[in-house]
């Protein structure tokens, strides 16, 4: 911990990594803590609240490694966790670090495809779910024959094709000895979005969680301070939620506020700062700008947060100063991805808050502006925002994809894909994607994947994906569809596209806007143009002449 009052440039300097040859996660976030200590505020959508402390997590994933083990599941094997936020999920990654399986995070809005395409790539032996999700699983499971277990949440007694959570837990030993792994051992296999084909799994080691906890530290102003409770609305299937909140609280054993929201409501959100009195949060620019919506919040809820961290999306003016009237603190916003998290943040306690600019490096972190060779650009020229490769928090590789992993580096860089400047104080401005990576609530989408997806509907000759400007999610997915001769537009069929691709891919991945075009612009060699793309829809919104724009 860089203690309070040390200037950053000082700290920068000073800053050295722990290196052990040994280290694993769930004994770092968990196993070490006090046992009587709280963990874990679950609240219900009814409203209804479970506590649970470190010893009861760590009592169930003693349960749930023993189980899986007897089941064959070996150090190093894919467990996938299909789960939303609640205690049930921490206790599969617990499990899974504690007993040097990798753990696979899945989202619950994943369709079939998205989930098959994520379990078939990575061989998943065991996978755990609930009743809701259960059915896509069904659906895919004879397509998955290196999944050999399968444990169901609420299932309430075992299946033909599956175990009972409640049975297998009851049923095994809540004594564990957690594997004494290297830090180097992989923990963590999460997909990213790519701009082409499928998604590449980012491996991560163990030693990622060193990684994360002193930009976190920063970035949420020399936190902790006593025993804060933390919540974040993002879901614990994607790094931040898991890396920029719950787990960095687990290794101060401080509270986490767990939610089962069916959809984010901007007004339970603020009764939930005040119900638990949340100190810290990590909040997605997306569900800001829905709670920046709520009429006098300040009058209705009595909340006090000291620090809000927000990422994913770019911060403008309008937004912090409406965090500032809202909550009394300068939100601070920090820039990664998941093959490298928590890059560049603003402290705004520690250094000034430049408004259009991502930050500074984090404590021990180089970031650079560099060439597509890994050559380091001066002050003031604009290049690809890298990290350097040997920094922790940095993948391991993408998962059984050598090509694309030699790709993402440029000697001792790490190549974001995002454009950008960096001036004399080291402050970071990002201009643009270098890729078609799509931005959007938050989310990174990869157009090729829905690509794929809307080419298997038997209405479809060809298309583009691309992202659109959106006010409140930064960008939208737009699909520009070269129908099939025999085919009509309408917008019955638009309607059609969308929702295949929501059923099969994700919710969040779906076209909100579908345009047909008679073709699309490709190059000498066949590749769709998105640039090309982009172009003629922003042609297309251009307000007609006499119209106010």
């Amino acid at each position: 911990m860089i203690p309070r009052g040390v200037p950053y440039d000082e700290a920068m300097r000073l800053f050295r990594w722990p290196r052990p040859e040994r280290f694993n996660i769930g004994r770092a976030v968990c196993e070490r803590h006090p046992s009587e200590a709280l963990a874990l505020i679950v609240e219900n959508a009814d409203g209804s609240v479970r506590n649970w402390t470190f010893g009861q997590l760590l009592a169930a994933s003693s349960r749930l490694a023993n189980a899986l083990k007897a089941k064959g599941v070996a150090q190093g094997d894919r467990v996938g966790v299909f789960l939303s936020q609640g205690a049930e999920l921490t206790i599969c990654h617990l499990a899974g670090y504690r007993m040097g399986a990798v753990v696979l995070p899945l989202f619950t809005l994943f369709g079939e495809e998205a989930l098959e395409y994520r379990l078939s790539n990575a061989e998943a032996s065991a996978l755990i779910t609930d009743m809701s999700q259960l059915p896509k699983v069904l659906a895919v499971r004879d397509r998955l024959p290196h999944l050999k277990t399968l444990i169901v949440i609420g299932a309430g007694a075992n299946g033909a094709a599956f175990f009972d959570w409640d049975r297998v837990l009851a049923a095994a030993s809540d004594r564990f000895a957690t594997v004494d792994t290297l830090a180097e051992d992989p923990a963590l296999l999460i997909y990213t979005s790519g701009t082409t084909g499928q998604p590449k799994g980012a491996l991560h080691a163990h030693r990622m969680m060193l990684g994360s906890v002193p930009p976190v530290e920063q970035w949420l102003g020399h936190w902790p301070r006593g025993n804060e409770v933390m919540w974040t609305p993002a879901e614990w299937a994607w790094i931040a939620g898991l890396y920029d909140a719950l787990f960095p609280a687990w290794y101060y054993a401080t509270p986490v506020v767990a939610h089962r929201f069916a959809k984010f409501d901007p007004e339970r959100a603020f009764a939930l700062l005040e119900k638990h009195k949340v100190g810290v949060g990590f909040v997605p620019p997306t569900a800001l700008k829905m709670m920046r919506q709520v009429a006098r919040p300040r009058e209705r809820w009595r909340y006090d947060l000291r620090a809000i961290a927000t990422g994913g999306e770019a911060m403008g003016e309008e937004l912090l100063d409406w965090g500032r009237a809202t909550f009394g603190t300068t939100i601070s916003e920090g820039y990664g991805q998941t093959e490298m998290n928590l890059m560049l943040l603003n402290s705004p306690d520690w250094f000034e808050v430049r408004p259009g600019s991502c930050g500074r490096a984090c404590p021990g972190r180089r970031v650079a502006i560099v060439d597509g060779s890994g050559t380091v650009l001066p002050p003031g020229e604009e290049g690809q925002i890298a990290g350097w490769r040997h920094d922790p928090i940095v993948m391991l590789e993408y998962w059984r994809n050598p090509e694309a992993t030699a790709a993402k580096f440029a000697g001792d860089w790490l190549l974001t894909g995002d454009l950008g400047r960096i001036d004399e104080q080291g402050y970071v401005f990002f201009k643009s994607r270098d890729d078609d990576v799509i931005t959007s609530g938050g989310y990174r989408i990869g157009p090729g994947e829905i690509e794929e997806c809307l080419m298997r509907h038997p209405a479809v000759a060809m298309v583009g994906v691309v992202g659109v400007p959106d006010p409140v999610r930064t960008e939208i997915v737009k699909a520009f569809v070269q129908l099939r001769p025999e085919m009509a537009a309408t917008e019955s069929l638009k309607t059609d596209l969308a929702n295949f691709v929501k059923t099969r891919l994700a919710a969040h991945e779906y076209p909100r806007e579908v345009e047909f075009v008679s073709e699309l612009p490709l190059t000498t060699t066949g590749k769709i143009m998105r640039r090309e793309l982009r172009r003629m829809h922003a042609e297309k919104a251009k307000p007609a002449v006499g119209e106010r724009a």
